[in-house]
């Protein structure tokens, strides 16, 4: 028998990942899922079949052998932490897919240690449509007898690959993330600069558009369509959200500092964010970064 499961937690990234788990999970009993807004949860469970909606965290994680959950900040991790520990975590298995401070992820650690449970850090590399196809590059960290009880809805169901820290501390894991992170603010920077550039300077975006199609095809030509097409500042619902990014931009800067060094690409980023703020609010997205880009430059913030 499969070991019943149990998410917390139904964002842009949860949605698709629940979806993933019942579709090529082989979980012999339904997905138990919570979310905070009950309606979101009874909705996907709709959605996705061979799932339940639990009525409470504490609910959930009392049925649940495994239990997921993906938040959106070290804030709403620890208290939910909190919430789960309510419920008797002896023998269970906890596992964290949330982007926070490896210093967050220590402290979820030693509380489900302490309390019988093992802790498995599992934050994931990828936007939301990877979450929804189920090709998320899975970050594991933790004892190797938990991360092996985790590995089979890793490749293969939610992910495309895995980067194990196999009986390394869980902090590893989120490490990871939040550098590798960096080069995603990084990649959208230099987007950004580019086409005000361009622009600026007579070239044209779509002639840069073209030589990034063919030079990088990928997450490049993704986020470049987006700022060129105008998605960057035109959704109902921010893909990457500002305040999500600008968090992330925060624990590098922190972690970089905490080893005696800089990340100056997390500086500059996190300035450009602080502009998608101002300009959009909670509805900013990390692609703003093109419209804050242009503000510098004297021209609009929306392209369009």
């Amino acid at each position: 028998m499969a070991p019943q499961l149990g998410w917390i937690g139904l964002g842009n990234m949860g949605r698709g990942m629940c979806k993933n788990l019942v579709e090529k999970g082989k979980l012999s009993e339904p997905l138990l899922i919570f979310n905070r807004t009950i309606s979101k949860a009874e909705s996907l469970s709709k959605e996705i079949g061979h799932s339940t909606v639990a009525s409470s965290i504490e609910d959930l994680v009392s049925k649940s052998d495994i239990v997921f959950y993906c938040l959106g900040d070290d804030t709403s991790v620890l208290e939910n932490v909190h919430t789960i520990l309510q419920a008797d975590v002896k023998g269970k298995i906890i596992v964290d897919c949330s982007t926070i401070h490896p210093d967050t992820t220590m402290q979820e650690n030693d509380k489900f240690t302490n309390a019988g449970a093992q802790f498995v850090a599992m934050p994931v590399f990828g936007a939301p449509a990877m979450a929804a196809s189920g090709s998320l590059i899975c970050v594991t960290a933790g004892p190797a007898a938990a991360v092996d009880k985790v590995k089979p809805y890793t490749t293969g169901v939610m992910g495309r690959a895995i980067i194990d820290y196999s009986d390394q501390a869980p902090s590893k894991a989120t490490q990871m993330k939040i550098i590798g992170n960096t080069f995603i603010l990084s990649m959208v920077t230099t987007l950004a600069e580019g086409h005000v550039v361009a622009e600026k300077s007579g070239l044209g975006t779509d002639e840069l558009h073209k030589f990034i199609e063919v030079m990088f095809p990928g997450p490049f030509t993704a986020y470049s369509n987006r700022m060129l097409s105008g998605d960057y500042f035109n959704r109902d619902e921010p893909l990457f959200q500002v305040d999500l990014a600008r968090k992330d931009a925060r624990h590098a800067k922190k972690i970089a500092s905490d080893s005696g060094c800089r990340m100056r690409i997390a500086e500059l980023g996190d300035e450009y964010l602080a502009g998608v703020k101002a300009e959009k609010g909670e509805k900013g997205d990390l692609a703003g970064i093109y419209g804050a880009k242009r503000q510098e430059a004297g021209l609009k913030y929306d392209n369009q």
